[in-house]
């Protein structure tokens, strides 16, 4: 189903993981985040119809360490997320149309049914294992790199280095 990867910008162990500098050209099953604290690579899964986006990670009981799960949406909207069924610790980063970081929710709660709002102007949200933006240091203000992006001002295009 996944397969776990993390690159680096200069060779750099995390955790057991070894990993290499440079980070491999854009797909629609990776997203890549970058700031001050280096690079990531998820591997993720797509939600972008409503089905899709209300089962979200639902029901599962694990996600693989550099995995995650991408809510795409049209354009910029208000938004909250809730832990409805969802089994699994989970940071959400909540993503603007040019591909900056504008807010990170940690750690939110199994099974919480109380709403995590994002900020305005979010048009996708990102959610990847509880405690890993801390454990990478991933904050606002860093960039993710998607095709879904190119299609607005990203800062960070795929068809970039």
């Amino acid at each position: 189903m996944f397969t776990h990867v993390l690159r680096f910008t200069a060779p750099f162990v995390l955790s057991g993981f070894i990993a290499s500098a440079g980070l491999a050209d854009c797909s629609p099953t990776t997203a890549e985040l970058r700031g001050l604290w280096g690079q990531a690579q998820f591997q993720i899964e797509i939600a972008d119809t409503n089905e899709s986006r209300a089962q979200g990670l639902m029901h599962r009981t694990e996600m693989p360490r550099m995995s995650g799960m991408l809510f795409l949406y049209d354009s910029p909207r208000p938004m909250a997320f809730w832990m409805r069924n969802t089994l699994i610790p989970l940071d959400l980063l909540f993503i603007a149309p040019n591909g900056e970081v504008l807010a990170i929710h940690e750690r939110a709660k199994p099974l919480d049914e109380t709403h995590i709002p994002g900020p305005d102007g979010s048009i996708a949200v990102l959610e990847i294992n509880g405690g890993m933006a801390e454990t990478l240091g991933i904050k606002a203000g860093s960039q993710i790199r998607h095709s879904f992006f190119d299609q607005f001002s990203t800062s960070w295009p795929c068809n970039a280095s």
